[in-house]
């Protein structure tokens, strides 16, 4: 059975580890968590094996696999059936340079004949829900019947959720951060979409910041997907249960109680300067838009630098005697 995709946190590269995932699932019960996207190769080889781990707090948890190799990509999802994830999540969306080397993510939608055995071999082999993430074009193919016949082939196989980024992804000229806002969007297509396939779940993602903009969407489509805004503003997380899936359980908590969770979780095990780094770098954004924001990025890098979390707990100390 597939989980609830109305709110969905996207799959970021350097970005949502567990440790990501953790503190996104402290502001939010509900929300769709995925991983990083992991190249099947690098898995299945035992290289990026750990990436795989997680805790059960994570549930609803998404793992997305980059890969072209239809006997890979069977092999990776046998090794993500062991760890109970809720959903296999096919990147075929992705234009860095890298990726394109690897003849997978975006290029992929070029060649349907090989998306269709890649699906069919990973179906195969697990009984857990596949869904695909893709661009709504490759390049200057850019007409809405190039993404239709796309869904309409490859819900042929049996896929009916397609998690749609509304640009173009520009292959070649464009860096993958510059392909996240110069193509332009165009939701219309998206909306386009669920019209013309109602049978099928269609995700919306790239360019939405606020929940506003989610309840528009959905409107629309069933679902959205943001990524950006939920990493670099974390604390727009904590209305997301009540907003969008209408439920007044989950807890709120100040942003002071927040970080000091979050340090007592970074504290409670040894960390390797590195691990310590980007756990840190997680946070960076928690104080976003507040008058003490920048004193606050100074003391994150400063922890950064020491390698201790002492300048943070410092900051919340001050935090908590200016609140009395």
């Amino acid at each position: 059975m597939l989980p609830d995709h109305r709110f969905c946190i996207a799959p970021m590269m350097q970005c949502t580890d567990t440790h990501n995932r953790r503190l996104h699932r402290r502001l939010t019960k509900n929300a769709l968590l995925y991983t990083e996207m992991i190249a099947v190769n690098a898995l299945v080889h035992g290289k990026q094996i750990n990436k795989l781990k997680f805790s059960n707090e994570e549930h609803p948890i998404a793992v997305q696999l980059g890969g072209s190799d239809p006997d890979l990509l069977a092999a990776a999802a046998i090794l993500c059936d062991r760890f109970n994830y809720d959903e296999i999540n096919l990147n075929l969306g992705c234009p860095s340079e890298r990726v394109l080397k690897g003849s997978f993510g975006a290029s992929l939608m070029l060649d349907i004949n090989l998306v269709k055995r890649c699906i069919e071999a990973m179906q195969k082999v697990t009984k857990t829900p596949i869904t695909i993430k893709c661009r709504i074009g490759i390049d200057n193919e850019d007409r809405y019947e190039f993404i239709a016949n796309f869904v309409k082939e490859i819900s042929e196989i049996g896929i009916g959720t397609f998690i749609i980024h509304a640009r173009n992804a520009i292959l070649r000229g464009l860096s993958p951060r510059q392909n996240r806002s110069i193509p332009p969007l165009k939701y219309e297509y998206v909306y386009k979409l669920k019209k013309d396939f109602p049978e099928l779940q269609f995700i919306i993602n790239g360019g939405i910041k606020t929940i506003e903009e989610c309840k528009d969407h959905l409107k629309h489509v069933d679902g959205v997907m943001i990524g950006r805004e939920a990493y670099d503003n974390p604390i727009f997380l904590e209305d997301i249960d009540e907003e969008i899936y209408n439920s007044h359980h989950s807890q709120k908590f100040s942003r002071e109680e927040l970080l000091d969770w979050y340090l007592n979780y970074l504290d409670s095990d040894k960390r390797e300067p590195s691990e310590f780094k980007i756990m840190l770098k997680h946070i960076f954004g928690l104080y976003k838009s507040q008058s003490n924001a920048k004193i606050y990025r100074y003391k994150i890098n400063e922890a950064m630098q020491m390698l201790s979390s002492k300048p943070v707990r410092d900051f919340i100390q001050g935090q908590y005697q200016d609140h009395q």
